[in-house]
């Protein structure tokens, strides 16, 4: 068996990708389809027969819950005298797309996403490309490898090598004010709108949007209606550059 495989990646018309895949991950994808999914952008989403786009969203939405119930064991388990309150906001600097945004480019996610090229011109319009597909890979794996795999792959080679917790308990990440006290500045009207959630998510989940004098500038989802609003304004700060 161990032959075929080499075999295969020797002879593969993906043989670049498969390795730089491997590289990155430290392990061979089984379906490389699901993996090239998730580093496609809805820029470049691939239209099917029944009307649907084919892009990184719906890994991405898996991958958020994944990697957030893998966050949430850690931290857990490394604070265990700590309240919900300090655990959640914990979580959240973790995998706020900020720091996703970060962890994907030091992994060299920005030389494997597939998006269009005319984004370049509006840095505004590239947001969260990154970490999107941060997100998207980790759903990936789930889907490749199942559960106990993506856990032990998520803490032994991405949050343990890469990710300084002890640093981030130090930072403060409060996006809302930081987004509210930047509104202020600029005279800008703010508010938090809970819209309906898309077909097929759960009506347990709280999605948010951030608008701004009336424009929606960052939409934020969790199970938590405060976080969602957390999330929205990151993503708010972030498009505005704040």
């Amino acid at each position: 068996m161990p032959l075929f495989k080499i075999y295969k990646l020797h002879f593969s018309p993906y043989r670049k990708y498969i390795k730089s895949l491997r590289n990155l991950l430290g392990f061979v994808p089984g379906n490389l389809s699901l993996y090239k999914l998730a580093f496609r952008h809805r820029s470049v989403a691939v239209l099917m027969k029944n009307g649907i786009k084919t892009s990184n969203e719906r890994l991405e939405f898996l991958g958020d819950a994944i990697l957030g119930a893998v966050v949430a064991e850690v931290l857990f388990k490394r604070y265990p005298y700590k309240e919900e309150g300090f655990l959640t906001e914990m979580r959240s600097k973790i995998v706020s797309r900020v720091n996703l945004n970060q962890l994907a480019k030091k992994l060299g996610f920005d030389e494997l996403i597939e998006f269009d090229s005319k984004m370049l011109n509006f840095p505004n319009k590239q947001g969260s490309l990154l970490g999107d597909a941060f997100e998207a890979l980790v759903g990936a794996v789930y889907m490749d490898k199942g559960y106990n795999f993506t856990r032990e792959f998520l803490i032994t080679r991405i949050i343990k090598p890469h990710i300084d917790i002890h640093t981030l308990e130090l930072t403060e990440t409060n996006f809302k004010s930081k987004l509210i006290e930047w509104c202020q500045r600029h005279g800008k009207d703010i508010t938090f709108e809970i819209i309906a959630n898309g077909e097929g998510e759960t009506a347990k989940l709280f999605t948010v949007q951030a608008n701004i004098d009336g424009e929606n500038c960052g939409v934020g989802r969790d199970y938590n209606k405060k976080n969602a609003e957390k999330l929205a304004a990151e993503k708010a700060c972030e498009a505005l550059h704040i």
